[in-house]
C-alpha cells in the first residue's frame, strides 16, 4: 500500500493506511534495544505490577499503556523501556500515538513507522473544528489496532509539559473515548501508567505502575481514571530513593 502524506486534508486516507499498516518486526526490535543502550532508563517497578504486567500480556489483554509528557524524546524513552520490561515481547506490535508534524520529513517518517506510530491532528496546531472529524476517525483506528491485539501507547496530555513536571497536566479524553470503543468492539482493555523523570546527570527514572484491569464505563470517568494513576506513577518517578539499583530486564 502507497504510504500516503500525513495532512489534515488527506485523512481519510491516512487512517485507512494505518489501520492496517505493519512495521519491519525484526528492525523495531532492533531500533528498540538500540535506545534502550543509549537511553538506560532506570526501571521501578510498584509491588506486584511487574507479575500482573507479564500475566496480562501473557493472556492477551488489550493493553493502553500511558505516560507524562515531558520532552521530544520522551518517545525515547518510552521504547527503552519497553525493551526493559515485559512490554519487550509486544514490540513490532505496538501503536504509539504521535503528533502530525513528525510525519512531514520522510527520514524521520521511515523511523516513526517503524516504532509503530499513527499520526494525531492536534486542535492546538490546526483547530478543534478543524480536526473534529480526524479525531474520531484515528479514534477509530486506535480502537481498532487496540481490539485486534495491539498495545497502544499514548501521552494522554497531548503536549509537553512546560509547567512543573511534577504535575500532571489536563488529560485529554480521547484516551477515554478509545477504550469505550474498543470495549464496543468486545475487549475489555487495561491500562498501565509509567511515570518518567528526567535528572541532569543520570538517566530517567521511570515506575511502572499496577495495571487497572477493571476500567470504568464512561470516557469521562476512563480519563479521570488515567489522570489519577498517572499523577501517583509521577510521584513515585520523582520520589527519592535511598538507593538507586537497577531492576532485571523483562
Amino acid at each position: 500500500m502507497v504510504r500516503p502524506e500525513v495532512t489534515l486534508e488527506n485523512y481519510e486516507d491516512v487512517y485507512r493506511f494505518y489501520l492496517d499498516h505493519r512495521q519491519n518486526r525484526f528492525l523495531a526490535r532492533a531500533a528498540y534495544a538500540a535506545l534502550s543502550a543509549r537511553y538506560r532508563p532506570q526501571i521501578r517497578y510498584a509491588d506486584g505490577a511487574r507479575a500482573q504486567l507479564q500475566e496480562l500480556l501473557r493472556s492477551g489483554t488489550r493493553l493502553i499503556v500511558v505516560a507524562n509528557h515531558l520532552t521530544d524524546r520522551d518517545q525515547y524513552t518510552l521504547a527503552a523501556t519497553a525493551w526493559r520490561t515485559p512490554l519487550r515481547s509486544a514490540i513490532g506490535r505496538t501503536r504509539v500515538l504521535a503528533k502530525d508534524e513528525l510525519f512531514a520529513d520522510p527520514k524521520m517518517r521511515r523511523a516513526i513507522d517503524m516504532m509503530g506510530s499513527i499520526p494525531v491532528f492536534r486542535g492546538k496546531d490546526h483547530g478543534l473544528r478543524a480536526v473534529a472529524d480526524a479525531g474520531r476517525a484515528m479514534m477509530d483506528v486506535a480502537a481498532e489496532r487496540l481490539h485486534r491485539g495491539d498495545v497502544l501507547a499514548i501521552f494522554p496530555e497531548g503536549t509537553c509539559n512546560d509547567g512543573d513536571p511534577a504535575r500532571v497536566q489536563q488529560i485529554n479524553s480521547g484516551v477515554g473515548h478509545i477504550a469505550v470503543k474498543a470495549r464496543k468492539l468486545g475487549s475489555e482493555p487495561a491500562l498501565l501508567g509509567l511515570g518518567i523523570s528526567y535528572h541532569p546527570d543520570r538517566p530517567a527514572d521511570v515506575f511502572v505502575a499496577r495495571p487497572v484491569a477493571d476500567l470504568p464505563t464512561t470516557p469521562m470517568n476512563i480519563t479521570r481514571t488515567v489522570a489519577t494513576e498517572l499523577q501517583a506513577a509521577v510521584d513515585e518517578a520523582i520520589a527519592t530513593r535511598p538507593a538507586r539499583q537497577r531492576t532485571p530486564s523483562r
